[in-house]
This record gives structure tokens, sequence and C-alpha cells, in this order.
């Protein structure tokens, strides 16, 4: 159920094995981090997902994990690892489960219940023996805050996302025209969805991060929709300037929203 997200066929032999990834690795390393804002964007406005509202994660991150990597190597010797922030073929919330950071909820994200599910998943993969975590328990019980809300029925069933009915993957990766079965059901959002997780009553428990680059453009908060609307090139690349909404590009953002206009 990925749509035109061919890459998800790809190299399954290595997202069950990561020896395949990091020859003679031993261990996979979870880590979290926190994305969630201490403010979010004017009601009367086209929405961006929370977790691009600052600087793209994927550069955040992976200086995070090289830093600790080197950390390692200098209490312990001579390791070998690799770091991975969702781009390779990793199974980012199934390791991370597996470690005990937290449980994969009806909507298929990882949710803990100390901070809710919004954060960031990445690993290091390293040839060193460790003492190991343990998963944790499921506490969603009969809650179906997320089935119940999402605007497109994405969760078909409980811990089942169709990824080609997401708004997320409507607005980010489908790359040809939105079809009209989204239409009156986008919920305003441009650029991502985070309707499963805004509703989500492990979520009362987020905390506002505490990382100055996740930290928007003040523009990003303050636009109407009508600015919106009118954004040109130029304000785009200032305010999305090395943020992860590049990955729809401008014209992709315009699409998004005159698709949301009509």
């Amino acid at each position: 159920m990925h749509g035109e997200m061919g890459y998800m066929e790809n190299y399954f032999d290595k997202r069950l094995d990561p020896t395949k990834l990091v020859e003679g690795s031993k261990s996979v390393i979870s880590l979290l981090l926190n994305y969630y804002p201490s403010e979010t964007q004017r009601d009367d406005s086209y929405k961006i997902s929370k977790y691009a509202y600052g600087r793209d994660y994927h550069f955040v991150i992976k200086e995070k994990l090289k830093g600790l990597l080197r950390f390692i190597q200098s209490e312990i010797g001579e390791v070998h690892g690799r770091a991975f922030v969702d781009s390779a073929p990793v199974l980012d919330k199934a390791w991370a489960a597996k470690s005990g950071l937290g449980w994969i909820g009806k909507h298929s994200n990882l949710l803990t219940q100390k901070v809710g599910s919004f954060y960031f998943i990445a690993e290091l993969i390293v040839d060193l023996e460790l003492e190991y975590d343990t998963p944790v328990t499921d506490h969603c019980g009969s809650c179906t805050a997320c089935i119940d809300a999402c605007p497109t029925q994405a969760i078909v069933q409980p811990y089942v996302v169709d990824g080609s009915k997401c708004i997320s993957y409507a607005t980010i990766e489908l790359k040809e025209q939105i079809p009209s079965s989204y239409s009156n059901q986008m919920d305003d959002w441009m650029f991502g969805c985070d309707v499963c997780q805004d509703v989500c009553p492990w979520n009362r428990f987020s905390k506002p991060h505490n990382e100055p680059l996740f930290n928007p453009h003040p523009e990003l908060l303050s636009k109407s929709k009508k600015e919106w609307e009118e954004i040109t090139k130029g304000v785009f690349n200032e305010i999305f300037k090395k943020s992860a909404v590049k990955r729809t590009k401008f014209e992709g953002l315009k699409r998004n929203i005159q698709f949301l206009k009509k």
C-alpha cells in the first residue's frame, strides 16, 4: 500500500539484516529526538507538519550521531559503525520498538507513555556487543482516536496504514496531480499531516524541544492562507532554506495550495 513510493520495495534483504548494511555489525542503537514545537501556526493558515518547521532533521541528527560514534570510540576504542537517519533501508520503527523505546500505535507511529510520538527516530549500527533492552507493552487499549480522526480514512484497520491514502503521501511523495478523491479531505494540510498524532491522548505529554535548529522561521508561523496563496519562489527559498519542505519544491507546494483552494 505504498503507492508510487517504489523505493520501499527495494533492498528487502537489507531491511531485515543490518549486517548487509554494516559489515560485522552486532548491535542497533536506536535513538529518539523530540521535535514538538513551543508554538504552532496561526489558525487561519494552510498547515505544515510540525516535523518540518525548522532545519531538515536529516542533517541535524546525522551530526549528533557522528558525535555519539566518536564518543563511543573515545571511550571504548576501535568501534566501526554507521549512522542512519531515515536515509537507508532500515526499519526505524521496528528497531525502536524492539529496543523498548516505545510501541507501534494504531496509527503505525512509535508511541511512548512519557512523551507521545512527536520525535524523530535514528540509529547507529555498530560492531559492538551491548546489553540489550527489551520491548515495552502496547498501551493503545481500546482507543480509536487516530482511526476516527484521519481525514482520508488512511488507517484502514488498527496498526495498518494505506500509504497511498495518507495526506502526507499526497502532499510530499506524490509527484503527479493530487487525485480528485482527496477533494475536501485534506484538512488544509499543504505539507504533511499531523492529525493522527494531534488527537492521540499520549501526546498530551508532549513537551517543547530544546533544539534551536528546529525552531521555525518566524514567517512560517505568521502567514495567513492568502499570504501562502501568493507566495513567491524567493520567499519560499527564504522561509524553507535548509528545510525538509524543500523535498516538495516550490512547484509542489504551489500545487498543494492550489488543490486546497478548490
